[in-house]
């Protein structure tokens, strides 16, 4: 049986100050830096953000966040554009050798699937059937690797469900534009299991910069 763990995130790189970075920078068009004041960046950016000034958002600095998830987040993620991904690969890791546990390791499926099914009975069958299909993934693959096939090829045999740790990195401008389609109720459940927390952790660190992306009362 594959291992199992729970999608997550891990936040490497967050700007210091991205509110007074804006500020210094949008400042200038206005020649306005003899307004710098206490709470002035608060305010300006506000302003900014209202009025759809979005070019100067992308002064607010670099963002690079780790995912733990699975092939088929990731596959939706790199969609997205003015980023920078650094993703697990399958090509040149080898599940079979003991550095991996001769194992493979997908996503848990509940929190996905309570959000779209409420009868627990089916959650529990769904869920059954999903681990048998992963188990049979990891057996096809061993298989292959033990067969001689290079791991590389043998990767065929693995299922999106299979875990996939992947880098992003981009702007505070992008930010908020992946934010705001992946914590929407159209996104995939997958890419919202870790967008709806990873934006609230956003927002208590700068809340000018993210609030209004997303809001708890849209699940009520």
């Amino acid at each position: 049986m594959p291992n199992i763990i729970d999608a997550s995130y891990e936040i490497l790189e967050f700007p210091e100050n991205p509110l007074l970075s804006i500020e210094r920078a949008s400042r200038v068009c206005y020649k306005s830096e003899d307004k710098i004041s206490q709470g002035s960046a608060e305010s300006l950016v506000a302003r900014l953000i209202k009025s759809g000034h979005h070019a100067m958002i992308e002064f607010g600095g670099w963002i690079v966040v780790k995912f733990y998830s699975n092939r088929g987040f990731t596959h939706e993620l790199v969609r997205m554009r003015l980023a920078s991904f650094a993703q697990e690969s399958t090509r040149y890791c080898n599940y079979a050798k003991d550095k991996f546990g001769r194992e493979i390791t997908c996503i848990d499926p509940d929190r996905i699937l309570a959000m779209k099914i409420a009868d627990s009975e089916k959650r529990a069958l769904y869920k059954s059937m999903l681990l048998d299909s992963w188990a049979q993934s990891q057996e096809s693959y061993l298989a292959l690797v033990d067969a001689g096939c290079p791991a590389e090829i043998a990767r065929e045999a693995l299922c999106i469900g299979l875990k996939a740790e992947i880098v992003i990195g981009a702007d505070v401008r992008e930010w908020r534009h992946i934010l705001s389609l992946r914590t929407s109720k159209k996104a995939h459940p997958r890419m919202r299991e870790v967008m709806i927390p990873l934006v609230k952790d956003f927002m208590s660190r700068t809340p000018i910069l993210f609030d209004g992306i997303y809001k708890e009362e849209i699940e009520n």
